[in-house]
């Protein structure tokens, strides 16, 4: 929203909000129209984007490292990565995703002034604002894709087979996510009561619900590409039905954990034995 502030595109914001309204979510739409138009027309738009952008790396970032816990679970590994080592890569990882979330916001509210001026430079006009009103869709998708396949690629400690750019897991998610909005949106629109039962809250409550099913959307998606993988190893003959067969990207975490347990284990052997001799010795001396 700061961007359009500074490309002077802040009349652009109802477009964007209309995004929300079409996928049944007019509650949130309604929230959130009045602060939105409150920060495009905010003359300290650049502060505004650099607090955005610090503020949105820390909050996705948090949703990566839960989301990378959540791929070690579905392929069955411990997190092995260091802090240091682990942390700067969720940061990458989230910095991507939100460069390329902010394109496709981008692409969904000022594709239309841009081509235009692309096409008048060129000498194509009106035709230009045509074929990108038709190609924005594939091009807007294939940058969704691309941010599940970088989340399905790189949060877990697995080393992958190799990066996919659109895997199979990944079509589903998108689809599932595609699907299960209109239907929620649907429901939204239709038969809830949110707005009566919440107030004002209702357009975040929404929302929420609506990040809440687009996150099961990924990792449905994901626990599909992790049994396809598990059946081409079994296939292979490798032996998989327990684990998946998959070398992990760093164990120091793992070993470091291990070493501890088995000292804790010791240390309790040892206790238990010295305990022992202790209870052996006061018997001996009652006996005596």
């Amino acid at each position: 929203m700061s961007l359009l502030g500074l490309f002077g595109q802040a009349g652009k914001t109802d477009q964007l909000v209309g995004v929300l309204s079409d996928m049944g979510a007019g509650s949130v739409a309604d929230t959130i129209k009045a602060p939105l138009e409150q920060l495009t027309s905010n003359s300290s738009a650049g502060l505004a984007l650099i607090i955005g952008i610090v503020g949105a790396l820390w909050s996705a970032s948090g949703y990566v490292g839960a989301f990378g816990r959540a791929m070690n679970r579905i392929y069955e590994i411990q997190e092995g990565r260091p802090f240091w080592k682990l942390r700067p890569l969720m940061i990458i990882i989230t910095l991507a995703a939100v460069i390329l979330a902010g394109l496709v916001a981008i692409g969904l509210v000022v594709s239309g002034p841009v081509a235009r001026a692309i096409g008048e430079a060129v000498g194509l006009g009106d035709t230009a604002v045509t074929i990108w009103g038709i190609v924005k869709w594939p091009v807007l998708l294939f940058l969704a894709a691309l941010v599940v396949a970088v989340l399905y690629y790189a949060t877990p400690n697995i080393k992958q087979p190799k990066f996919r750019w659109i895997s199979l897991g990944a079509v589903v998610a998108i689809m599932t996510w595609v699907v299960a909005s209109a239907l929620f949106g649907l429901y939204v629109s239709q038969f809830s009561n949110y707005n009566k039962t919440y107030g004002s809250l209702a357009g975040v409550i929404i929302f929420l619900l609506w990040l809440w099913l687009t996150n099961l959307a990924l990792l449905f998606g994901a626990e599909l590409n992790a049994e396809m993988e598990r059946g081409r190893q079994l296939q292979a003959g490798i032996p998989a039905e327990e684990a998946l067969q998959l070398p992990p990207r760093d164990t120091r975490v793992i070993d470091k954990n291990d070493a501890k347990d088995a000292r804790d284990i010791e240390q309790g052997k040892q206790l238990r034995r010295s305990g022992g001799d202790s209870t052996s010795t006061a018997d001996g001396s009652a006996s005596n």
